[in-house]
């Protein structure tokens, strides 16, 4: 019996079962790459971005894909729905059986819509998850990269102003030594010049001293004289 479009109820039964085939597939294929999409990390470098996108794409591809194969098939069950609509009280050939088989056809197609909905459903809340994740852990990173930054410049100014704090010791110390050395200078000038005020203040003394001296040096000539002559005439009187 033909049926809308010139196609035999079995011609359409073929292209059911063939549509629901192809829709199998895909749906399998679908639902690994749905996981694969949900349980990938979201990179903040930027390093992965292709892959990603290209994930991105294939799932809008089988999305269109499989909304298309749906469709067919559901055009192909009206049409057998269509053929086996006959003026009332006459009955087509089958019977039962073949209103079990479309019941059947329309039973597998709700499944596969289910299916298809349920698993881009799942799959779209992922995605919307790993973007909220991927700006969350954007920000962090951010975070932590100022922080990392702002403990590195802070290290440095610190360094910076042990260093500036040791050199203006040392030109301290250096400063604190120079003027020592300037006050033992003057003291020791001051101290000269007491020595000659001394000398003009008490020019007696300075006589006395000299005089003292110049007996001394006397007194040494006059004993070695002594002990040279002494000495000669004992050898003279040893020898004879």
């Amino acid at each position: 019996m033909a049926s809308a479009g010139g196609y035999t109820l079995e011609d359409l039964r073929k292209q059911a079962r063939h549509l629901e085939n192809e829709i199998d597939l895909k749906l399998v294929s679908f639902s690994k790459l749905g996981t694969g999409l949900g349980s990938r990390d979201v990179k903040s470098d930027g390093l992965d971005t292709a892959p990603l996108l290209s994930s991105d794409h294939m799932f809008e591809t089988m999305t269109l894909e499989i909304e298309q194969l749906l469709s067919k098939l559901g055009d192909v069950n009206d049409q057998m729905s269509q053929g086996q609509q006959l003026p009332f009280g006459q009955h087509a050939p089958g019977g039962a059986t073949v209103v079990h088989t479309l019941q059947r056809h329309r039973d597998i197609l709700q499944d596969y819509a289910r299916e298809f909905q349920k698993t881009r459903a799942n799959v779209q809340a992922q995605r919307q998850r790993d973007l909220l994740l991927g700006s969350v852990r954007k920000d962090i990173e951010s975070y932590k990269n100022s922080s990392s930054l702002s403990r590195r410049s802070d290290g440095f100014l610190k360094e910076h102003e042990h260093l500036r704090n040791s050199d203006r010791m040392v030109h301290d110390q250096i400063n604190i030594a120079m003027r020592t050395k300037d006050e033992l200078m003057i003291r020791v000038g001051e101290f000269v010049h007491v020595l000659n005020d001394d000398d003009d203040r008490f020019p007696m003394i300075n006589s006395l001293v000299q005089r003292i001296n110049l007996r001394k040096r006397r007194d040494s000539i006059i004993l070695g004289l002594l002990i040279g002559t002494c000495t000669v005439l004992l050898l003279l009187y040893i020898t004879h």
